[in-house]
């Protein structure tokens, strides 16, 4: 019988290979759109996976104001806020939510973190390797970023 050593790979921060994508919204319906970038910001896809390490890649979303709701959900989608005073919660549907400053960029936001885990890990994901843009600019051509179809991501 051979004596083969398996061992289980683990990373950790310093071993992590992060990559740079750049993905388009345009068309794009939000659900899916969310999932797919959930996906590669969390690293599921790698097969050096661990749950634990921020493993995942640094995602470039443009074009956030044109992404798609579908149905009727510009009418009856809503986004709730609650002061945590009495009488304080704020409900706003998101077609006005949409219009505000910085609103598209938020509902894709919010759609994504919902996808990661409720977690000190998914409060680092989104901020640190989440970048949202409401056009085709972005300031991040110097890491020089892959371009992403997510249409043909299973």
């Amino acid at each position: 019988m051979d004596s083969l050593s398996y061992k289980t790979v683990s990373l950790n921060k310093a071993t992590v290979n992060k990559e740079w994508l750049l993905v388009d919204a345009t068309n794009q319906t939000l659900g899916r759109f969310a999932s797919k970038v959930a996906m590669l910001l969390r690293g599921k896809y790698k097969a050096s996976f661990t749950p634990h390490v921020d493993c995942g890649d640094n995602v470039i979303v443009i074009n956030a104001d044109k992404i798609r709701l579908t149905g009727d959900k510009w009418a009856q989608k809503e986004y709730v806020h609650h002061s945590l005073y009495p009488g304080g919660q704020k409900i706003e549907i998101a077609k006005d939510f949409f219009k505000k400053a910085n609103g598209p960029e938020r509902i894709i936001e919010k759609a994504v973190r919902g996808m990661l885990p409720k977690n000190k890990l998914g409060d680092a994901i989104l901020r640190n390797n989440l970048k949202v843009y409401q056009g085709e600019q972005h300031p991040h051509e110097a890491q020089q970023p892959k371009l992403i179809n997510l249409n043909e991501l299973r």
